[in-house]
């Protein structure tokens, strides 16, 4: 049987961890393999730890949080890749999206996750979601026979934001992640860069392992994560 491919993109470097490294250890823990890929390192706006360092560099920074991010996606068993697009405002070109078209082509990914398309509080968030929406469409064609080269139609979800209820985010999955969530823990502690969002995760977790505990009855379920399909799953029977 073919594993499963797993592709998560995220607008800054730190993203996949505090929203889907869970989920990420899950799939490969069940033989699938990830890929994470940045389309910017946060080097501007979301590494506040290390802008504290007296002389520090926009350069050293991004070394910082490319290492980071490595470390973090190895917890979880996924490779990592820097677009380093630059961050607040991500501005990427039309080259960003033909390249992660490219990188789609050739992997193949059966699942996509990203950030959902509004976010009051992040400029960079929508504009991430707009890039991976329209490599995907641009990977997949039309689902006709067509004059470049294409990959099957993949699974698309979102991951939940900072603040879901004002950003139109609506759970559709819940993944439960308890077996994993030491990994996941392990992966945070990883973005010492942004250390002050790993308390607010662990409980984001808990909260959510609440949710499906109420779903599913299954008192087994301690953390989970959310997620919104945005096209429909299809199946056999139900």
């Amino acid at each position: 049987m073919e594993a499963r491919r797993m592709l998560v993109v995220g607008a800054h470097s730190a993203d996949f961890v505090w929203r889907a490294a869970g989920v990420i250890a899950k799939h490969t823990a069940a033989g699938g393999e990830a890929r994470v890929v940045a389309l910017s390192y946060g080097e501007r706006g979301e590494s506040g730890e290390l802008w504290k360092v007296p002389g520090q560099t926009v350069e050293n920074v991004k070394r910082h949080r490319h290492a980071e991010a490595e470390q973090a996606a190895a917890a979880v068993g996924a490779s990592f890749e820097g677009f380093d697009c630059g961050d607040y405002p991500l501005n990427p070109g039309e080259d960003v999206v033909d390249r992660l078209a490219e990188l789609m082509r050739d992997f193949k990914p059966h699942v996509v996750l990203t950030h959902p398309d509004k976010d009051p509080f992040n400029p960079d968030h929508p504009v991430a979601n707009v890039v991976v929406s329209k490599a995907r469409l641009l990977t997949a064609g039309a689902v006709v026979e067509a004059g470049f080269r294409t990959a099957p139609p993949s699974e698309y979800l979102v991951f939940e934001p900072h603040q879901p209820e004002l950003c139109g985010f609506v759970p559709s999955v819940f993944v439960d992640i308890t077996d994993v969530f030491e990994q996941k823990k392990t992966a945070m502690a990883a973005m010492q860069a942004q250390s002050y969002l790993q308390q607010y995760y662990a409980e984001r977790a808990e909260h959510r392992g609440n949710h499906a505990r109420k779903v599913t009855g299954n008192k087994e379920i301690r953390q989970a994560e959310a997620f919104q399909r945005l096209i429909p799953n299809v199946v056999g029977a139900l």
